[in-house]
């Protein structure tokens, strides 16, 4: 019996570094998929020479794979004039590219594959409905600006998803409520973190890293470290972030920001307007294993985003043993226990500051036990196992039904 094909799609090239946590899990589908599948990946390239829309042979997370760029873009973490996701589904309108098994995280390429046979299964990483409402930021996403168009779009998409997966107990009920014809098909899924990168220093080694980064920077080696990664982007909400360490206003506290994105200058400024140029680093786009060092000596993790599904990046300060301040929105709050982070009750630069505050003088009541305790059942090898086994029990079912309906044809035509 020949191997199950699966098809992931998503508009990044894996080899560069692109920020997101979208494609931390499809990272982890592709390093953890059994040699009983066949794992193939259609994306982005570079500008070298690689082919553009043909099938190559390449090797990602230590798995062979089918690899096929569909464009060349240079820098996918900043928005452009036309949005790469218009451009990624324009290019496969232009061809079929159907298999056992395809998976979607984003919805404007479905407009594509309606007619393409095979098991489609749509992973939902935002809380949808606040991610297109109106009312919010205006440069967030294009949706917002044109929520029905978003509406009818999916409206006569979402009929072709064998299964909808939402990290997003919102979005899971938006889906159920807003479709009822399709709500048995509609579940929750954890979002995973890879702990074989992301995991705890023993002993002291957290507070000698610390130092050490102290001293690599030209700070004081009482320094401690705010950590915020994610994009650069209107959902994340960056210049709450920094309005948060203005009032503040610890010396001896120093924010990262790793990451890019649109605001990028926008930040710059503000950082400079706020006189926090000595206790901010931008250090831009970082790679999985750096992330993984910052995020094992830093005293806290910070999100300040208006909406969110369950970022994947929580996930990885918690199995680093790091605790966690986050705005209310998306899963996180119900992910946290009191020993793990603090939730600001209001997205306002004290509510934030306080928290902040909160978690570095009282570190002993966020010890990284009960990090990694909270983060146990996310974990990418445990999760994405149990979906592949589920694919391939599926997969087993199909092809058994397809041989003993092949066989009472055989025996029909020879009894006839």
């Amino acid at each position: 019996m020949r191997k199950p094909v699966l098809t992931i799609f998503y508009q990044f090239n894996p080899w560069q570094t692109s920020i997101g946590g979208i494609q931390t899990v499809i990272r982890s589908f592709v390093k953890y998929s059994p040699s009983e599948f066949e794992v193939r990946l259609v994306g982005t390239g570079d500008d070298s020479a690689q082919p553009i829309g043909v099938w190559q042979e390449a090797e990602l997370a230590g798995k062979a794979i089918q690899f096929m760029p569909l464009f060349s873009i240079k820098d996918d973490n900043t928005r452009k004039l036309l949005p790469t996701s218009v451009k990624y589904t324009a290019a496969l309108l232009q061809r079929c590219l159907a298999s056992d098994f395809m998976h979607f995280h984003r919805l404007e390429p479905t407009l594509a594959t309606r007619n393409w046979p095979g098991e489609k299964t749509l992973f939902v990483h935002n809380d949808i409905q606040k991610q297109i409402d109106a009312k919010g930021t205006k440069d967030a996403i294009l949706w917002r600006r044109f929520p029905f168009a978003y509406l009818a779009l999916e409206r006569l998409v979402v009929g072709q998803f064998s299964q909808i997966l939402s990290c997003n107990t919102d979005s899971l009920k938006y889906y159920q409520q807003r479709y009822p014809q399709i709500a048995e098909r509609v579940s929750y899924i954890r979002n995973t973190v890879d702990t074989e990168i992301f995991y705890p220093l023993k002993g002291d080694e957290r507070e000698q890293g610390r130092h050490s980064l102290a001293q690599q920077m030209g700070l004081a080696e009482n320094t401690h470290f705010i950590l915020f990664a994610g994009r650069l982007h209107a959902q994340k909400d960056p210049a709450l972030l920094l309005d948060a360490i203005a009032t503040l206003n610890q010396p001896d506290v120093h924010l990262l920001i790793a990451g890019d994105g649109d605001l990028r200058e926008e930040i710059r400024l503000k950082i400079s307007a706020l006189g926090l140029s000595h206790q901010v680093t931008m250090l831009g786009p970082v790679d999985q294993a750096k992330l993984a060092k910052l995020l094992r000596i830093c005293s806290v993790f910070v999100l300040t985003s208006a909406y969110e599904g369950l970022p994947v990046v929580v996930l990885e300060a918690l199995a680093c043993g790091t605790p966690i301040v986050t705005t209310r929105c998306g899963e996180t709050p119900n992910l946290l226990s009191a020993n793990s982070g603090v939730v600001c009750q209001e997205r306002t630069p004290k509510a934030v500051a306080d928290a902040l505050l909160q978690v570095l003088q009282q570190p002993s009541h966020y010890p990284s036990e009960a990090c990694i305790q909270a983060v146990e059942p996310y974990s990418a090898r445990s999760v994405v196992g149990a979906i592949y086994k589920d694919m391939w029990s599926r997969w087993q079912q199909q092809n058994s039904l397809s041989s003993g309906q092949k066989s009472y044809t055989t025996v029909t035509e020879v009894a006839s």
